[in-house]
């Protein structure tokens, strides 16, 4: 007898994303350092959508030229949260993954307290990867975060590329993997059952003060019960059809924008005004995370007051940004520097 239908669905997207890993490393390196294998690491929680991929990547890892390890972030934000990293670094241990790390982080506050604990995490992750040299790290995200990830772009305003949600592969050199973004969250949640794995269940998921835990609690069952089932695959649809046009308008915006600078490369406000909108908030965008403003603090108000220096020039200052960055225009230029 197989495995549960849950089960043999989250080890076939794991297995998918490890060969993809596999083929990669192959073609990058002739052979493994020292006769090491790549490994592949999990940032588990604790909850059910992570504990199934921690799961699932230790029994896929077994039957592949590759080490399976795991981490788990410690955000410092409740009560026993240290015991209870550790109890999630002993359940990945138990479930043969090697090596293991519980990491503890300060959360500051740029951002909110979900971006700020957001940033903390993936600065973790990124130097668990530095630490063990890992290939990859899979991330737990179902269709059901994609869906409200999109909502959340779609009520901010932020265009397209937040529409388009979360990557499947995204990161430096492509290191985070997403092998659930097909699958929902209660066949991640069937999984666990049918594999008696212990899951915690973070209140801060149930908590109204958190925006996504309000919009999966209250706005995507109005949703549904408002336009009918389907919205969540609906919206992880959305997602997709909107990377693919974002991803074509990034690659003309980089490509025009060697042709909208000068011989000192400074950026031509003329030059910039022909481009069409779409082409030239994103090199407008480009510019000044290259100045220096953090792009996740970066939002489609900021990039419109910039190109209003372009598109209603009156005169106006220089705008403040994120990051400590300001755009200016001055004589026929677009200035963009950190102060």
């Amino acid at each position: 007898m197989g495995p549960h239908p849950a089960v043999a669905a989250i080890r076939l997207a794991v297995r998918r994303v490890l060969h993809d890993v596999l083929t990669e490393h192959s073609a990058q390196h002739s052979s493994p350092p020292g006769g090491a294998h790549p490994l592949v690491l999990v940032a588990c929680s604790g909850g059910a959508d992570s504990m199934a991929l921690a799961s699932a990547l230790a029994f896929e890892a077994r039957k592949l030229p590759l080490r399976a390890g795991g981490v788990t972030v410690d955000h410092g934000l409740q009560h026993g949260s240290t015991q209870r990293a550790r109890e999630v670094a002993d359940r990945m241990t138990a479930l043969g993954l090697d090596p293991v790390d519980a990491v503890t982080v300060t959360v500051g506050r740029d951002g909110g307290p979900e971006a700020a604990a957001r940033d903390a995490r993936y600065a973790a992750l990124d130097a668990a990867v530095e630490r063990h040299g890992a290939t990859a790290v899979l991330l737990g995200h179902t269709r059901d975060d994609q869906a409200e990830t999109v909502l959340l772009g779609l009520a901010r305003g932020s265009g397209i590329r937040s529409l388009s949600g979360m990557a499947a592969v995204s990161g430096t050199a492509g290191r985070y993997r997403r092998p659930f973004l097909e699958l929902d969250r209660q066949t991640v949640r069937k999984a666990c059952i049918a594999q008696e794995l212990a899951v915690w269940d973070d209140p801060h998921n149930a908590d109204p003060a958190y925006t996504r835990s309000r919009l999966r609690h209250e706005g995507l069952p109005a949703l549904e019960k408002a336009l009918g089932k389907g919205v969540v695959e609906a919206l992880a649809r959305t997602a997709q059809l909107s990377r693919d046009d974002a991803d074509a308008l990034d690659s003309w915006a980089a490509d025009a924008e060697t042709s909208v600078r000068d011989e000192t490369g400074r950026l031509e406000c003329a030059k910039l005004f022909g481009l069409p909108p779409a082409v030239r908030r994103r090199v407008l965008r480009r510019a000044v995370i290259a100045s220096g403003a953090p792009a996740g603090s970066l939002f489609a108000r900021h990039i419109e007051e910039v190109d209003r220096l372009i598109t209603g020039w009156r005169g106006q200052g220089a705008i403040n940004l994120p990051g400590r960055v300001e755009a200016l225009r001055q004589g026929g230029r677009l200035v963009i520097r950190q102060g």
